[in-house]
């Protein structure tokens, strides 16, 4: 009982959170659009970056550009495994980090389906100044940077025990 509890507060708060991020998303692109849209672009922080309106239609560097419903499909899609991964992970401190990366993928991939959904596009307004780089969102942060942890955390902490309680070996075993 004491269990089920602890997976039920887990769920709203995971939910809290991933609605809480997706907010900060969505406030930050109705900002965007109303401060950035037909306007010179701002800089932020010099030589680093920008603050430039764009409606991208596309995928990442503008790729595959008016493809709107192949977004929306893929995008829903894509977006389960975060969501079964937070569900099936077990609560406990060393998995907090993946539940963590799952809430903000999920977040993220949300927050431009959202766009998508409702505009026909993603609102983008950052841009990097130093490298030639895709303008970006916050939406985009939350995936990149939940990627790039994922792996870190793939190489360099977790091992194959670690996901023994997803096959069927551990079911297995109590069987």
């Amino acid at each position: 009982m004491k269990e089920k509890r602890a997976k039920g507060l887990s769920l709203i708060l995971g939910l809290l959170s991933t609605a809480a991020l997706i907010f900060l998303d969505q406030w930050t692109k109705v900002l965007a659009v109303r401060h950035l849209a037909g306007q010179a672009d701002r800089v932020l922080i010099p030589g680093i970056l920008n603050l430039h309106y764009l409606e991208n239609r596309g995928a990442a560097f503008g790729i595959l550009q008016n493809q709107q419903t192949l977004f929306i499909i893929i995008t829903s899609l894509f977006l389960l495994i975060p969501a079964v991964c937070y569900v099936l992970l077990p609560m406990t401190r060393r998995m907090l980090p993946l539940r963590l990366i799952a809430l903000g993928i999920l977040a993220g991939g949300i927050g431009n389906l959202i766009d998508r959904v409702r505009q026909g596009f993603v609102v983008d307004f950052l841009e990097t100044v130093f490298m030639d780089f895709p303008v970006f969102n916050v939406a985009d942060i939350y995936v990149t940077v939940s990627f790039f942890l994922l792996i870190v955390l793939i190489l360099f902490k977790y091992k194959e025990d670690d996901f023994e309680f997803l096959s069927r070996k551990r079911k297995e075993k109590g069987a």
